[in-house]
């Protein structure tokens, strides 16, 4: 049986999620068994047919974890913390004792942005100048005193192309390998680990 099994609404989020579990240490839990399934339907799909998908591995796994993004599931007007509360309670209805839902806001990428010096490796700016945050900010997408771009994809995209880096998934990966998972105040992120921490701490 194995410990876990993730529902995730595209390859970029199973990529990071990938990188994220491959440093137990650093969430502070435990090394986990895992499997992650990628819906068809992305977003909406996770938010509306999770406890249909992972029904199939109750008998598999013993934790279920689904992520996916507030922007684009449909239900934007809804808070993202009451979004998965009604995934959380779907899947426990459908038998699941040990499970969380995890909703990003705006998306994904939100996570990306934070103060390490591995985001701007990563990415390709190197050691460019101006700097990453300074030419984020000089082209609007980072306004002065914000923890985060408001549009992180947007951002995310706009450096890639002035970097001539593509995205894809093995970008996440290597986001989710290199950067401090320190301090992280984004609060899906503080979800997720705290999930994590109660199913898998650290022997």
């Amino acid at each position: 049986m194995k410990d876990l099994v993730v529902l995730v609404a595209d390859k970029n989020m199973e990529y990071a999620l990938k990188g994220l579990l491959s440093r137990p240490q650093a969430l502070g839990i435990r090394p986990v068994e895992y499997e992650i399934a990628v819906h068809p339907r992305r977003d909406a799909g996770c938010l509306h047919e999770a406890h249909d998908i992972l029904r199939r591995y109750l008998s598999a796994c013993e934790c279920a974890l689904v992520l996916f993004d507030h922007q684009g599931c449909g239900q934007e007007q809804e808070l993202p913390d009451r979004l998965a509360d009604e995934v959380r309670s779907r899947l426990m209805q459908n038998g699941w004792l040990k499970t969380e839902a995890v909703v990003l806001a705006p998306e994904l990428e939100v996570w990306v942005w934070s103060n390490s010096p591995h985001v701007a490796e990563c990415i390709g700016w190197g050691n460019r100048a101006p700097p990453l945050r300074q030419w984020l900010a000089d082209q609007g997408h980072w306004p002065a005193g914000g923890l985060k771009p408001p549009e992180p994809r947007e951002a995310l995209e706009a450096a890639l192309r002035e970097a001539q880096k593509p995205r894809s998934s093995a970008l996440y990966l290597a986001l989710a390998q290199k950067v401090s998972l320190r301090g992280h105040e984004e609060p899906a992120f503080r979800r997720l680990t705290r999930a994590l921490g109660a199913w898998f701490p650290q022997v």
